[in-house]
């Protein structure tokens, strides 16, 4: 098992929060080697809890004062309340771990609990500082940075059924859409826009269904935490900007098997959203595990200039431009070079598959020596 990076709190309840197969629960057992674990993936439990909550009393001795870890809390939202009661008798306690990889459910029953009594803590695939030197950027960029999907011996086959498994246990059985075959066609479509400008209207013709029931399905995309939209950076800004988000997938593996492949689909297209999403993923994750606390943006002019990522807060302010290519076009530096131009005090960095080099104001990372060592670019 890979160290994980993520760092629990020693005593306070926490909720962690991660899409299915991140490895939550793998971490969990393996922390928490001693307390109390509820499972309610397990039918029986499930099904206990479900029909009566204050059971869950039932399951934890009297004079039990370590962890107890409930797992997938969100399929028992009334849960929330006996514990929030439990929390406000001030001579009892106990430290909660819930884990979730699905928001929605708990917006409305747990708004109690998640509007600040408990904090919330975020799961993330494998860092690529937690696989070191067992970390191999072809293999993440087609099969993503899922930890089964990394280790599986048919990563293609585990993707893929991972899919299924969220259609047909987080949207279709919990009742999210009212037409699976709608929700199948609109992910299809929502992936021609990964890691590009999101154009609702334009998903919504693609996948032949209407506005608003698009609109939905991104929301439910966010609430099962396995999309993300990046707004776009306007601090004082000095030229006119487009309003439209960019649009992720929350892996490059779960993003390859969602998009549609034929032979009008160019490998270099597909293979540099691949790398964005994996420098996406791999930023966000870091900037929340590690504290960084960037406020991360994109820039986009309404003349059609762009900056892939723009991270800005107290530990700096830094303008990303990521390609997949070996070689520097002046073309490809345009958009930095124009940022700067805006923002002065802004440090320049162009991610590719190159040589690590300076060029004027513009620092060139390789990718792998970015990614193994983050904390010393941003």
């Amino acid at each position: 098992m890979y160290s994980r990076i993520f760092k629990p709190s020693p005593t306070a309840s926490y909720f962690i929060f991660g899409p299915r197969g991140t490895g939550k629960t793998s971490w969990l057992k393996a922390f928490y080697k001693k307390s109390i674990y509820i499972d309610l993936l397990k039918s029986s439990t499930f099904n206990e809890l479900r029909a009566r909550p204050e059971r869950i009393w039932d399951l934890i001795p009297k004079k039990y004062t370590g962890p107890v870890i409930i797992d997938e809390i969100q399929r028992v939202p009334a849960l929330l309340n006996e514990i929030h009661s439990f929390m406000n008798d001030k001579k009892q306690s106990l430290q909660f771990v819930l884990t979730g990889s699905n928001a929605r459910k708990l917006k409305k029953a747990g708004v109690n609990l998640l509007a600040g009594r408990i904090r919330v803590q975020n799961f993330y695939p494998f860092l690529v500082q937690e696989l070191g030197s067992d970390f191999n950027l072809k293999k993440a960029l087609k099969f993503g940075m899922l930890p089964e999907s990394w280790t599986s011996a048919d990563p293609n086959e585990y993707l893929e059924s991972y899919l299924q498994v969220y259609i047909d246990q987080e949207v279709r059985l919990e009742g999210l859409v009212r037409n699976v075959d709608d929700f199948a066609r609109f992910l299809e479509a929502a992936s021609l826009s990964q890691a590009s400008v999101l154009n609702i209207s334009n998903v919504s013709s693609d996948a032949g269904v209407p506005r608003k029931t698009v609109q939905t399905y991104f929301e439910i995309l966010e609430d099962l935490l396995i999309a993300y939209r990046l707004p776009v950076f306007q601090k004082k800004a000095k030229r006119e900007l487009i309003s439209h988000e960019k649009f992720y997938f929350f892996d490059s593996g779960l993003f390859r098997v969602i998009r549609p492949k034929g032979i009008l689909d160019a490998d270099s297209e597909i293979g540099g959203a691949s790398l964005e999403t994996l420098i996406f993923s791999q930023i966000k994750a870091s900037n929340d595990l590690l504290q960084f606390k960037y406020d991360m943006t994109y820039w986009h002019t309404k003349k059609h200039v762009e900056v892939d990522f723009i991270l800005y807060g107290e530990r700096g302010f830094h303008a990303i431009e990521v390609k997949t290519a070996g070689q520097i076009r002046e073309k490809d530096l345009l958009g930095l070079r124009e940022f700067k131009k805006d923002y002065p005090q802004a440090n320049l960095l162009f991610i590719y598959g190159g040589a690590s080099r300076t060029i004027g104001d513009i620092q060139a990372v390789n990718v792998e020596d970015f990614l193994l060592s983050m904390d010393e670019f941003i």
